[in-house]
């Protein structure tokens, strides 16, 4: 059983992906901006809610760590829509590099980043009507894969609120693709369970491909 930390837990992919986890069996440790969103973890097995802030510096961020035990983090926050280009930067890159030097200064390995497919097409960016958004994903993935963790990096094309399928369509080039963040969630946890996904990419798209054995869990 693992003691993994999700940073984000409160966003529409982060509260899946805790519930998830919760269902698996292993530990979790929820980590929410403000302690008034904790009710939305309160009925789910082995959770535990945590206030973690992503301006925090990152010796905060590492203290945290080694109190819960953590050996596994998930990095599913965003700014949202709803803020300007400064908090992008602020949380979607430089809250997530705070959060990879926490894990180095608190010794967690294992690193999981939610990303977004195209975060490596400079192409993309500007048609994407998101252009700051790709800009601080992919530095935010260039400096973990650059870093020593064992990460995995998650890059899902457009996200909807249909239901999962439990299948998805990996590293094809359908950035005008969609997929449910249920399934989104699913590959997280996935991959989680399967160490070979260590130091991999994955880009994942809605498809035939039961995630099951698309990250051959046993």
């Amino acid at each position: 059983m693992a003691n993994i930390f999700v940073v984000g837990a409160h966003g529409n992919v982060g509260k899946l992906i805790v519930s998830k986890l919760s269902q698996a069996g292993d530990k979790v440790y929820a980590g929410f901006r403000d302690a008034s969103q904790f009710t939305t973890v309160t009925n789910l097995a082995n959770v535990t809610p945590v206030q973690f802030d992503l301006n925090a510096d990152s010796a905060a961020m590492a203290k945290l760590f080694s109190t819960y035990q953590v050996d596994t983090i998930v990095f599913s926050a965003g700014s949202g829509g709803a803020t300007g280009d400064d908090m992008t930067i602020l949380i979607d890159l430089d809250g997530a590099v705070k959060t990879m030097d926490a894990a180095k200064q608190a010794g967690v390995k294992r690193y999981i980043m939610v990303s977004a497919a195209g975060a490596d097409d400079r192409s993309f960016w500007p048609k994407s009507g998101l252009h700051p958004y790709y800009v601080a994903k992919h530095y935010a993935d260039r400096f973990l894969k650059e870093s020593d963790l064992d990460y995995t990096i998650v890059r899902p094309t457009a996200l909807t609120n249909d239901a999962g399928t439990g299948k998805v369509s990996v590293n094809g080039d359908r950035l005008g693709g969609k997929i449910p963040r249920d399934d989104v969630a699913s590959t997280v946890v996935a991959v989680i369970a399967n160490p070979n996904t260590k130091r991999q990419i994955y880009q994942i798209t809605s498809g035939d491909d039961p995630i099951s054995s698309a990250f051959q869990v046993e």
